[in-house]
């Protein structure tokens, strides 16, 4: 996006928003009365902006963006909730973003380092973590929690209250209606585990004896046939007898399962 000036003579911004003397806005661009945007941010063209939305530092907005409007939850009653979004994010053409409702926590946030593709919708209460691509048409339900470096294949759609883990990767048009736990491939409608995500872990410099470990656990989940129970006592023996520093990795399958409310992907 490049700018003559600052703040387009069109675009609409109300007097009591608070915008950093850096922010651009682009032409027929509408700011409302509860937005914050911090230093370095860029709005394109026709974009809206309001509710009470908070934008960190860096963040490039593409033109058509719908950002802070109310949910679609008929529940939703007006109440003062809101959006969140970090620093240094890449949000595309047509994006939808919510606010949070009183019945999550209030809040639909999302971190750092994301790029968020054109026509993703996160609707209220979601929970995005750091460094996540989210491709094309993606769909996030309310409620959703998605942890760092996941990254969701054009048209995913992920059904309410889902937890998608660190690390995962999904098809083109998958549909998810449980847990993903982390580092795993999901393909399908319904989705379903196709190995684990090892391309990804070699790009972020994840050791060899790491990438191991995290084959034998999914091994133990997915290719031994054991119930969910049993798996996080194998699990468990697994982390406690490693190599590997601290056995992160395989805590953080264990710590996922546990946490689990909808039951993981079989």
């Amino acid at each position: 996006m490049e700018f003559e000036q600052k703040i387009h003579p069109t675009a609409l911004i109300h007097p009591k928003s608070k915008l950093h003397s850096t922010v651009k806005i682009g032409a027929y661009s509408v700011i409302g009365k509860n937005v914050e945007i911090d230093e370095g941010s860029e709005v394109g063209n026709f974009v809206t902006i309001s509710g009470n939305t908070i934008i960190g530092k860096n963040n490039k907005i593409y033109h058509y963006c719908s950002l802070g409007e109310v949910p679609q939850d008929k529940k939703y009653n007006n109440e003062k909730t809101a959006l969140k979004i970090g620093d240094n994010n890449t949000v595309r053409e047509f994006c939808t973003f919510n606010i949070g409702t009183t019945g999550g926590n209030g809040i639909t946030e999302i971190g750092n380092n994301n790029w968020l593709m054109a026509y993703v919708h996160i609707a209220h209460d979601c929970q995005l973590g750091n460094d996540i691509v989210l491709a094309n048409n993606t769909s996030l339900a309310g409620h959703v929690e998605i942890d760092d470096f996941a990254i969701l294949g054009g048209f995913t759609l992920v059904h309410q209250f889902c937890k998608l883990g660190a690390h995962i990767m999904t098809a083109v048009g998958t549909v998810i209606f449980k847990d993903v736990p982390p580092y795993i491939r999901a393909a399908g409608y319904n989705a379903k585990p196709n190995g684990i995500n090892s391309e990804g872990l070699k790009r972020r410099d994840f050791s060899i004896e790491c990438i191991s470990n995290i084959k034998k656990a999914y091994k133990i989940i997915y290719r031994e046939g054991n119930t969910l129970n049993s798996a996080k006592e194998l699990l468990e023996s697994l982390a406690k007898n490693s190599d590997e520093p601290g056995s992160n990795s395989v805590g953080l399958y264990i710590d996922f399962i546990s946490k689990s409310d909808r039951g993981i992907i079989r």
